[in-house]
């Protein structure tokens, strides 16, 4: 491993995420792991040593009886929350020790859309680690673990927010109640949430989750006498209340025009339009929205659209996307179905094992996956198969291309092709950047790697049990950074490098050189 630590870069301790080494297996990412349901004892994955400072159990010198602390088990401390362990994710479960848990939710909301797939790749890390509580206590946990499920809705991955409020308890508060109720619904199992509710109607102060989940057990008479109630004594707004009447009562809606959207949409409001027979489109909603596509019901078009919208975000693995690639032979011609069948006369090509094909197939592939921003997709899908097929000029080009944005980033790095960008090549490395490159961005990144200082701030809180709040802050300068800001790009990358994030840092330079993400 090339730690790379160059100048006068301030190092916090306790945090190590390494690059590949040359010739080993590529570490998962965090949703390819949670995907593999590797839920049995932690180790370090393969190519990732087992992560500096974990805490092991103090091991006596003598025979003398240790010293032993007594406490009381209601002055408790609250158990870590996460879903990842530390020897996978490398961080300490003291992230958020230090923080109070309003900083914690406003760097949460605060935070833009992260294009670049190393950022998001570190979002799901810090949302899915095992960690401890903020100030606060319980209290400070609940409100953590909520507002990290929160997040995980919303980057559209439902599975991991669905484990992480079971963890915590779905039925601990009525806000993680609700929360798991809205997580049900978009992914189809709401009987479960139903069944919680109808034993403990106290769960939920939601009168339109009742009436809905009384229906889902048989007992119409009940939800209906529900209804008029709430709706005489105006507890449930209006929009929700004409989707449940057409619930409720079908047959009086049949030669009814199909109801408006509401301005804003919620989990319920969305089931109910599938339940009484007028499905929305996922496309203009929120990311969650788009797992429902993901489901049977749907046609191929959408859960090919759903699909890629979720990968693009890092919400689903690759291979699952592949899947719904592969499955069928396109009908139809242009957008999607472009990359559709680009795509399949690629696989084959590299299945044939022909230089020839591969090098007729790859640059169209490699324009439809550009044009999808699914670039670190397809790396990560091809690049390993593909680095041992023997290409000329412009596809070779853009082989290399392919592997310095796959997880064997630093090994392909030491075979360029002619005329490659040597900046390319320090940075997958590691290496302080030599020469002179053009534009304010490449400046950016070599400033960075040539031993940049970080941002002060963000190094102090890291050493204050603030980590959690140091990565979000640097990955929110990194947002700006690769929209086109020189100076905060440099800052974020030399700030990740100086929390010992040295892979992400490589990631993010890396993508942020070959990819058109800057809006």
């Amino acid at each position: 491993m090339r730690a790379a630590w160059t100048g006068a870069v301030v190092t916090v301790m306790g945090l190590m995420l390494p690059s590949t080494p040359a010739g080993a297996e590529p570490p998962l990412s965090v949703i390819d792991w949670l995907d593999q349901e590797q839920q049995q004892t932690p180790v370090a994955l393969p190519g990732r040593p087992a992560p500096f400072f974990i805490d092991e159990p103090p091991v006596t010198e003598d025979g003398t009886a240790p010293s032993v602390t007594v406490r009381s088990l209601d002055g408790a401390a609250p158990r870590d929350i996460g879903l990842v362990p530390q020897a996978v994710t490398g961080l300490p479960a003291d992230i958020w020790e230090r923080s109070k848990p309003d900083d914690i939710l406003r760097l949460f909301e605060a935070l833009p859309e992260l294009r670049l797939p190393a950022a998001n790749a570190l979002l799901y890390t810090v949302l899915l680690a095992e960690a401890g509580a903020p100030q606060g206590g319980p209290e400070g946990l609940a409100r953590l673990t909520l507002a990290r499920v929160q997040k995980l809705m919303a980057l559209g991955a439902l599975d991991p927010a669905l484990s992480l409020i079971e963890q915590a308890g779905n039925t601990a508060s009525p806000a993680h109640f609700d929360l798991w109720m809205q997580i049900s619904l978009l992914t189809g199992d709401e009987d479960i949430a139903c069944g919680a509710l109808s034993r403990e109607p106290h769960l939920s102060a939601d009168y339109a989750n009742r009436i809905f989940c009384l229906a889902r057990s048989g007992e119409w008479d009940t939800a209906a006498i529900t209804f008029n109630s709430v709706s005489a004594l105006g507890l449930v707004e209006q929009d929700k209340l004409r989707l449940l009447d057409r619930f409720l009562n079908p047959d009086l809606f049949e030669d009814e025009a199909p109801l408006p959207a509401p301005r804003r949409m919620d989990p319920l409001s969305f089931r109910l339009f599938e339940t009484i027979g007028e499905p929305l489109p996922t496309g203009p909603l929120p990311r969650a929205y788009a797992v429902a596509d993901l489901r049977d019901l749907a046609g191929w078009k959408s859960q090919l659209e759903a699909a890629e919208r979720l990968t693009r975000a890092g919400a689903m693995p690759e291979n699952r996307l592949l899947g719904l690639y592969t499955d069928r032979k396109p009908a139809a011609s242009g957008g999607i179905w472009d990359r559709v069948s680009a795509l399949q006369r690629f696989e084959t090509a590299l299945a044939s094992g022909s230089a020839d094909a591969v090098a007729k197939t790859l640059p169209p592939v490699w324009a439809a996956m550009k044009e999808a921003e699914l670039e670190t997709a397809f790396a990560g899908l091809f690049s390993e198969r593909l680095q041992d097929v023997t290409l000329t000029d412009g596809a070779q080009k853009i082989k290399y291309e392919v592997g310095l944005l796959s997880p064997f980033f630093e090994t392909v790095a030491g075979d360029p092709p002619p005329g490659a960008e040597p900046l390319l090549r320090a940075v997958a490395r590691g290496e302080i950047p030599q020469g002179n490159p053009t534009g304010r961005m490449s400046e950016a990144v070599r400033d960075a790697f040539a031993g940049a200082a970080p941002v002060a701030t963000l190094i102090a809180q890291a050493q204050e049990k603030k980590l959690g709040e140091a990565i979000l802050g640097t990955l929110d300068l990194l947002a700006e950074g690769s929209a086109g800001d020189p100076a905060a790009l440099r800052d974020a990358l030399a700030t990740l490098r100086s929390l010992g994030l040295e892979d992400t840092a490589r990631r993010a330079a890396l993508q942020v050189l070959l990819l058109e993400r800057a809006t």
